[in-house]
């Protein structure tokens, strides 16, 4: 399967997502030491602690990777609806994360953030950068629960395709998305040892305490127990008394769909912080399988029979060269995946690729003129119908 980068790894919950889903994480950015140890704990591939708002530096270090995908989540706490919901230095990452994929130009990429980001000027100012760089984007915000996460939390996706038309992957989210929202039984099945639970309210005017044949609220950063003078709360549903209590790290962990052998790193504090930052292990494997079929789809758009046989009525070349011509291009597609069109956007991208680097100058004259003349075709098969 395809390889990821990480970018703004966090403790790893969109790799592991990822992962599940089949993918080759080759590589992960974390710059808070604490989530790149707890990260380093649990997968086998490198974790650099760079600081991405280095463009130009974090640029070089990824190419080294040649990844054909990257996917992250610049912080959020600036668009989160338990911030101040203001943009300042951190909200930029966000625009530099555009610029690393503007920079790399890889086949497709996944951005995550917090449902409002969508709206902020960052975002604005990252999706003029992705449109620019000939992305076709698919611009969803998801709801954990349809998406097999026992969590009400909603998260928002970009995903990008080169070449690809913009909503490319909107008829096949909304089809796989669940019909029904994930409860905690519906998940953890009869392995709970409560029936209802305390998650502490940002203010008493909203609820506190929640049953487990419905979802979550969303998982939050920190972890407080019932006060002694908790009120109580119309829309509570159960009235409180001496056998609810919050919830554990390790159960808000599970409902974050963390696997329950994941090793976590740091102080209470730190890993409480880590558990609610995290991308759900599910609803990331949710979005890279959707990911995986669209792979899919763009792979099998590559005829190589059909493009054979134009080359035989088109161009003057002998049976032997036809086939070398099919051969690199071949070749070409599995060093760098085409798109349903490669342009000059998929030649800079594979001209980046490290494997492609590595071969000879004359290969490398061979595969461009191979990917032209493929391109060549799909014009011609398109304005033919």
């Amino acid at each position: 399967m395809k390889s990821i980068v990480d970018l703004f790894a966090g403790c790893g919950g969109l790799s592991r997502g990822f992962q599940d889903a089949g993918f080759d994480i080759v590589g992960a950015f974390e710059y808070w030491g604490t989530a790149a140890a707890c990260y380093e704990a649990n997968f086998d591939h490198p974790v650099f602690r760079d600081d991405l708002s280095d463009v130009q530096a974090a640029v070089s270090g990824i190419k080294k990777l040649s990844p054909e995908i990257i996917i992250g989540g610049p912080p959020c706490q600036d668009f989160s609806h338990a911030g101040k919901r203001i943009e300042d230095k951190r909200a930029a990452l966000t625009e530099a994360y555009a610029e690393i994929i503007f920079s790399i130009r890889p086949r497709w990429f996944v951005m995550e953030n917090v449902d409002r980001a969508q709206k902020s000027g960052a975002y604005a100012a990252a999706r003029e950068i992705f449109k620019g760089a000939g992305y076709g984007l698919t611009e969803t915000v998801l709801d954990a629960s349809l998406c097999g996460v026992p969590q009400k939390r909603k998260r928002f996706f970009c995903i990008g395709s080169l070449g690809a038309e913009d909503g490319f992957l909107e008829s096949y989210i909304a089809s796989h998305l669940s019909k029904k929202e994930t409860t905690l039984r519906d998940y953890f099945g009869d392995s709970l040892d409560f029936e209802y639970y305390y998650r502490h309210p940002r203010n008493y005017s909203r609820r506190a305490v929640y049953s487990i044949d419905e979802p979550s609220p969303t998982v939050r950063g920190m972890n407080r127990p019932v006060p002694p003078g908790y009120p109580g709360h119309p829309n509570d549903a159960s009235e409180l008394d001496n056998t609810i209590r919050a919830l554990t790290t390790l159960e808000r962990a599970l409902i974050q769909t963390f696997p329950p052998n994941f090793r976590w790193a740091g102080n209470k504090t730190e890993i409480e912080q880590m558990i609610g930052n995290a991308v759900p292990v599910k609803l990331a494997e949710f979005v890279a399988k959707a990911l995986a079929h669209h792979i899919g789809q763009c792979e099998r758009q590559v005829d190589y029979s059909a493009f054979s046989d134009w080359l035989t009525q088109s161009q003057p070349l002998c049976e032997r060269s036809r086939r070398d011509t099919v051969s690199r291009l071949k070749r070409a597609d599995a060093i760098c995946a085409l798109p349903p069109a490669p342009d000059a956007y998929y030649l800079f991208t594979l001209e980046q690729n490290g494997d492609y680097q590595a071969l000879s100058s004359s290969v490398r004259s061979q595969l461009r003129r191979a990917v032209t003349l493929y391109s060549d075709y799909r014009t011609t098969a398109s304005a033919n119908g």
